[in-house]
């Protein structure tokens, strides 16, 4: 009896409109599968902090059935541009590299991107530049993302530094701990909560079969959002209504203080 009821509450979290009625229009909403602990997938339904930001959020919605579906970024970024897709969270705010993408709801958590480096790495030279003081250097990046900043993509241009993209953060963490790559950049949380779980499962034995690593420094803060389709040639004759609605929603959360207690509770849990 437990499982059946677990599994039914599964069900009720991942559609995230347990109220609906059957005139409200069915809307898919993506996620990125693979980046934990903010946005992730687990027994193949969508987890982490933004999920349940955004899903607390499209509850309250009027007129709308909300299924989220998690997905490589990538691939939610193909959706997007292409216009197959809805919307997509947690994209940064860039409409210079993703034009696709308009618009952006209200931000939804703030996050510190930082650039994590093997300790030898570190120890060969001062690295307090960036992207100055990592030339020469093979940097990781999860595939799709875009978070290095302009001077940091004119220097691969230039052949200055190497970027190699791996799935996701666990990919990524692992190739540095084998010297594969010298540094990744992310978001300091998903770096460090993944390292953490790595290492619980045994995948990761620093300073044994895999390197010793350290954050080297912050190299920007940003936000996530859930980012809109702008190709759909109204194609969702209902976005302005959703934009506007799920905007008002994370409005009154930030203002109540909702969104800081739902993360302080999912980072306590997790």
């Amino acid at each position: 009896m437990a499982s059946a009821a677990h599994t039914i509450l599964a069900l009720i979290l991942s559609s995230c409109a347990a109220l609906a009625q059957a005139a409200d229009i069915a809307v898919t909403l993506y996620a990125d599968a693979g980046y934990p602990p903010y946005s992730y997938e687990k027994n193949g339904k969508p987890a982490g902090l933004y999920y349940e930001i955004v899903c607390t959020a499209v509850k309250r919605l009027r007129g709308y059935k909300v299924e989220i579906q998690p997905v490589p970024w990538k691939r939610g970024m193909s959706l997007l541009k292409s216009g197959n897709g809805f919307a997509l969270y947690p994209p940064y705010h860039n409409t210079h590299d993703e034009p696709w993408t308009w618009p952006y709801s209200l931000p939804l958590f703030e996050e510190k991107v930082v650039a994590i480096c093997r300790k030898d790495v570190l120890a060969a030279k001062a690295r307090k530049r960036w992207p100055d003081d990592f030339y020469g250097l093979t940097i990781g990046n999860n595939a799709g993302f875009i978070v290095g900043g302009a001077s940091f993509e004119a220097a691969i241009r230039d052949g200055r530094l190497k970027m190699e993209e791996g799935k996701d953060v666990a990919t990524n963490l692992v190739k540095l701990g084998l010297k594969r790559i010298d540094c990744y950049i992310n978001d300091r949380i998903a770096i460090q909560w993944t390292l953490k779980q790595l290492k619980a499962e045994g995948r990761y034995d620093e300073g044994r079969t895999h390197a010793e690593l350290a954050e080297a420094l912050v190299i920007a803060t940003e936000q996530g959002f859930l980012g809109y389709t702008e190709r759909d040639n109204g194609r969702y004759t209902y976005k302005t209504d959703f934009v506007r609605q799920f905007d008002s929603i994370i409005y009154q959360m930030k203002r109540n203080g909702e969104i800081d207690t739902i993360a302080r509770n999912f980072f306590k849990t997790h």
